[in-house]
C-alpha cells in the first residue's frame, strides 16, 4: 500500500515538473514572436524556446473559456460555458459545456495531452449535446500544439481539429451583455439584453421581439409588463416563448457565473442564458 502510494506521488509529482516544462517553450515562443521574431517563433521548442523567450507568464490556474471547435470543416461556437483549467500539479479540470470533466496532462514538447478523463454522464440537447461531443473528441485525440497570444490560446491536432479558447475575465457584467437564452429552448433564437441607461430589457422571445422595463437592485431584477410584436412561429418556439413571458411582469433573482446567467422566478422557475464570445 505504502509503495502503490509513493509511485502515485512520483507521478504527480513528475506530471507537474512535466506541465512547468511545457509553458516555458509556449508562453516562451509567443514571447519571441511579439518581439519582431517572426511567425516560425510560435512553433520554438525545447532549448531553443528557453532563450527565445521574455514572458514569465504560465497557462496553469487560468480559467481558459472555450470560445470555438472546428474538425472536419465545421466550426461549433461555444453554446455554453464551457472551460478547461491545468492545475499546478499536473491535472486538468473544466466542463465541455454540458457536462464536466477531470483528467491529467502530459506534456510532449510543445504538445500536451489529456489523459484519463473521466466526466458526468449529463444527458444533452440541442446545440450543447452536438458542443459537447465536439469538444470531448477534440481532447480525447493525439497531444495537440499549444499557442498562446495577446490572452488567447490555441491547440492544434496533427489533423487539424482546433480549440480557441480565451482567458477568463470574471464574470460578464449583466448589462450591455447580449444574453443568449439555452433554457428554455428557443433553438438559439432567443436572447435578452439589460441597459443600464434606460432601465429597460429587450430582445427576442425566439418567434417575438420584446421590451420592458427592469430595475435592478441587490441582485434583484423587476422587470415590467412586456411589450412585443406579433408575428407567429412554429409550435416549439411559441411554446418556449410563453414560457419566457412568465418572466416579465414580476420580480425575479439573477446570478452571473463567469459567462453564465440564472434567472429565477418567485415560484422557483429558472431562465439559464449564456454570454456568447
Amino acid at each position: 500500500m505504502d509503495t502503490h502510494r509513493h509511485q502515485q506521488r512520483r507521478r504527480r509529482t513528475a506530471l507537474a515538473a512535466a506541465t512547468a516544462a511545457l509553458l516555458v517553450p509556449v508562453t516562451a515562443a509567443c514571447g519571441s514572436e511579439q518581439a519582431g521574431a517572426g511567425g516560425n517563433a510560435a512553433r520554438t521548442t525545447g532549448a531553443d524556446s528557453a532563450t527565445a523567450g521574455t514572458t514569465q507568464r504560465s497557462l496553469t490556474g487560468i480559467r481558459w473559456n472555450v470560445d470555438s471547435v472546428t474538425a472536419d470543416g465545421t466550426t461549433h461556437r461555444a453554446t455554453s460555458d464551457a472551460y478547461m483549467i491545468l492545475t499546478e500539479d499536473g491535472g486538468v479540470e473544466g466542463s465541455y459545456g454540458c457536462n464536466s470533466f477531470r483528467g491529467e496532462t502530459v506534456p510532449e514538447g510543445d504538445r500536451v495531452r489529456l489523459e484519463d478523463l473521466r466526466s458526468t454522464a449529463v444527458a444533452c440537447d440541442g446545440p450543447g449535446r452536438e458542443f459537447d461531443h465536439a469538444l470531448l473528441d477534440a481532447f480525447t485525440g493525439d497531444g495537440p500544439r499549444a499557442e498562446m497570444k495577446d490572452g488567447r490560446l490555441t491547440l492544434t491536432s496533427e489533423d487539424g481539429t482546433t480549440v480557441r479558447f480565451s482567458e477568463d475575465g470574471g464574470d460578464t457584467p449583466l448589462h450591455g451583455t447580449r444574453w443568449r437564452i439555452t433554457s428554455p429552448d428557443a433553438a438559439g433564437r432567443a436572447h435578452l439584453t439589460f441597459d443600464k441607461e434606460e432601465g429597460t430589457v429587450s430582445g427576442s422571445l425566439g418567434c417575438n421581439k420584446v421590451n420592458a422595463e427592469a430595475t435592478v437592485r441587490d441582485g434583484h431584477i423587476t422587470v415590467g409588463t412586456p411589450t412585443t410584436t406579433r408575428m407567429v412561429c412554429e409550435d416549439s418556439l411559441m411554446k418556449a416563448e410563453k414560457q419566457l413571458l412568465r418572466f416579465f411582469g414580476t420580480t425575479l433573482d439573477y446570478r452571473v457565473d463567469h459567462r453564465s446567467m440564472t434567472l429565477t422566478s418567485e415560484n422557483g422557475g429558472t431562465v439559464n442564458a449564456f454570454a456568447a464570445p
